[in-house]
Parts: C-alpha cells; structure tokens; sequence
C-alpha cells in the first residue's frame, strides 16, 4: 500500500499550521509535506513532528518573492545568487527535520523569453545545489506543474523533467510526480508512471482529485486504480517513496471537514 503524507499547507485549514501536525497524527498520517516552513524556526516544527510521531517527507525551497507571485527561481536569470542563499536555507531546514527530499520550483519564464533560453540557467542552478544537497543526503526533486494553475511555469511535462535529469547529471535530482497536474496537462497516467516509475528516477508522488483539486476521489482521476498501479510497480521495482496528499478538501475549512473527506483514505486502508 503507498504511504499517504498530509500536506499541511492545504489539509486541515481550519487549524492553524502548527496545530496541523496533531490532527494529522489523529487521523492516522504518518508522514507530513508542506510548502514552505519558513515562518517557523526549525526546531519547533522538528518538536512538532516528534511530539505526534510524524516523518517530515518533503517541503519546498524558498520560492522567490511568494507574495508578489514568484514560483521559484531556478530559471530566472541574475538571481543565481539568491537561488543559492535560498537552497543553503533549505538545507538546513531538512538537516534539523531529518527530512530527505526538497522541491526545488522552477519558476516563471519571464515575459518575451522562449523557454529554450532560461533552461541553461535553470540547469546551472540544480547542478550546484543537487551537489551541496548531496553532502547531507538530500534529494532535490523536479515537478512539472500545469499551466492552467501557474502560467508560464518553466517545467510542465514528464518527459521533460526526466530529459533534464539526464542533462543535469545528478544521482540525488529525481522528479516529483504529481498525478493531478499530470492529468490536467498530459493524461494517461497509469502508462506513465509506469513508464517512469521503474527508472528509479521518480522520488515522490503528489495527488488530488481533477479538476477541482478536492480529495482524490473526487473529479475524473481514478486515483483508487492509479493508487493500486503504484502498488504493483513499486513492488516490481523496490520504489518505497510516499504519496503527499496535497488537495484542497471540499468542505474547506468546517471543522472536521478534512477528516470527514478521508474516506477514501479509509476504502484504501
């Protein structure tokens, strides 16, 4: 059976963030992933994990300026120092939370410039940080976002993030495969993930029902089938990742209402 991981970014709204970790712990998680921890000292979020038995499995890298819409900056050109303060930061986040896997967000391709442009700085960029993760035992993860919710966004397809594994040349970068904005972008699924799944290049999965991202088993993705398919490959090739839970519950912030969604967590159990 995967490993579910809540994402305590979108899960259980109605809590405020670090009162997340125990309602997650109560409704049987036993790993956590979020955005971005920054707001918090690191210690405290690590007592948080140990105080409800909680594996931290992901988090991501300092996006740029967020507010100001910002979705990374490994693409952007003349923020390469930034991007570096930004992956140190991380870095040490993951040290204190024990925590193996950071996203590293592309970024916007800025307004006039061809993709084909940014990807030489994009490519620099994770050169240099997949070699500093690798002296703690970090892995970095790529994630193909679908433009409809982020136009613009460097990085949308399978096949692309895989090509730039290959051009970034680093064991510790793997791809962040998220089954919601791969439906949305490409389909077929199933045949993807078990296209990629057995390259060992796959390090994390992310789902959401489509296209509303509500719970998964919501919307057009069979998410029970492609949870089964994940099963059966993963056994075939040795895969022991997690699977982060990153939707919006439909009854958004109700009290109890991400537990009450669970359902399909529960069939699946």
């Amino acid at each position: 059976m995967p490993r579910f991981a809540a994402n305590l970014s979108m899960l259980y709204p109605e809590h405020g963030f670090l009162d997340r970790f125990e309602a997650a712990a109560r409704d049987g998680f036993a790993g956590v992933e979020y955005l971005f921890p920054y707001e918090h000292a690191p210690e405290e979020l690590a007592a948080r994990l140990t105080a409800n038995g909680l594996r931290q499995v992901l988090f991501n890298a300092p996006p740029g300026d967020w507010n100001a819409g910002e979705k990374g900056l490994a693409c952007l050109l003349g923020r390469e120092a930034e991007f570096r303060a930004g992956i140190v930061q991380a870095l040490r986040y993951a040290q204190v939370l024990a925590c193996p896997r950071v996203h590293v967000m592309a970024g916007l391709v800025p307004e006039g410039t061809d993709r084909a442009a940014v990807q030489p700085t994009y490519v620099a960029n994770l050169r240099w940080a997949a070699a500093e993760a690798a002296k703690q035992g970090v892995d970095l993860l790529l994630e193909p976002i679908n433009t409809r919710d982020i136009p613009r966004f460097f990085l949308n397809r399978q096949d692309h993030a895989h090509e730039l594994l290959g051009e970034i040349g680093a064991a510790n970068v793997k791809v962040q495969m998220d089954l919601y904005h791969c439906q949305v972008v490409e389909g077929d699924v199933a045949m993807k993930i078990r296209q990629y799944l057995p390259t060992g290049r796959v390090g994390h999965f992310q789902v959401a029902g489509v296209p509303q991202r509500h719970e998964p088993d919501l919307g057009e993705l069979n998410c029970a089938y492609l949870f089964g398919v994940i099963d059966e490959v993963a056994a075939q090739c040795g895969w022991d990742g997690w699977v982060g839970c990153e939707y919006r519950p439909a009854r958004g912030s109700t009290p109890g209402g991400t537990s009450a969604g669970l359902g399909w967590l529960q069939a699946w159990r």
